[in-house]
């Protein structure tokens, strides 16, 4: 799969195919994990596949990817993705940049396959997303809560992708337009963080992947660590509840004014 994705590439010979991972993450000790990248082109398998050494090492384990069903009506597509062995999931084609709606019956073989694989030794490659994002640019579309599912049912940590600017060589819409020379994706470090729910993990996620998504760089290197190693959603939990005991305190001051309102009256 990945030989064919290589010669798949080859389609774009000039574009600049860069790969963002510090040395120590590229050549760490590969633990087993679920991966998660941000969803803008058709291209994205296929880069990802083409470009795995460089991004993940000789040491990498092997992987699995969970893709949509509906890729299958595409024979080159479905021949690479069979032969990888990869996991389909079935939702209806209602467009990029609409609600997905999963197919659940399909769920309970998807799961099968995907505990299979990682009983067979294999890492889980999960684009959260769903679907190509045709505005990548905005930020990440609704973060779906399977890659969380899936490391809590495994037990294992999430490690982040992020891609940026294939959809300006293959769009969402199916478009070729190849107005940009330069394809990226970052590698994320290794992580040691369990998150304790799908929130905390979207909530990452959109701020990590969608900020190098949508601009070709990441957060500033103090805050992304923040986010990588949780401080940063602490931060943000602590902000929710003073908002919320701020809105709390202005409604009990305004009930007893309300009740002296009610007596003049």
């Amino acid at each position: 799969g990945q030989f064919c994705s290589r010669w798949m590439m080859r389609v774009f010979p000039f574009a600049k195919k860069v790969v963002v991972v510090d040395k120590e993450t590229h050549e760490a000790d590969p633990q087993p994990t679920i991966w998660a990248c941000n969803h803008i082109s058709m291209l994205d398998v296929f880069f990802v596949l083409a470009l795995d050494k460089r991004m993940r090492g000789k040491k990498r384990r092997p992987i699995k990817i969970l893709y949509w069903k509906g890729l299958e009506s595409n024979p080159v597509t479905r021949l690479l993705f069979q032969m990888c062995g990869f996991i389909p999931v079935e939702m209806e084609d209602n467009g990029n940049g609409n609600k997905n709606q999963y197919d659940p019956k399909s769920f309970k073989s998807m799961l099968k396959s995907t505990k299979q694989a990682i009983e067979e030794g294999f890492d889980i490659g999960i684009l959260p997303e769903g679907q190509p994002n045709p505005t990548p640019e905005l930020g990440l579309q609704p973060v779906y809560g399977g890659a969380f599912t899936l490391a809590r049912m495994s037990r294992r940590p999430i490690q982040m992708l992020s891609l940026y600017g294939l959809h300006k060589m293959w769009h969402p819409d199916g478009s070729m337009g190849c107005s940009q020379r330069q394809m990226k994706v970052r590698v994320y470090p290794q992580a040691e963080r369990m998150y304790k729910d799908a929130e905390e993990f979207a909530t990452t996620f959109e701020a990590v992947s969608g900020t190098f998504g949508a601009t070709g760089r990441d957060l500033p290197k103090q805050e992304l660590q923040m986010w990588l190693d949780g401080t940063m959603w602490q931060t943000e939990l602590a902000r929710r509840a003073s908002v919320e005991t701020t809105k709390q305190n202005q409604e009990d001051q305004r009930q007893p004014e309300d009740a002296k309102i009610g007596q003049m009256n």
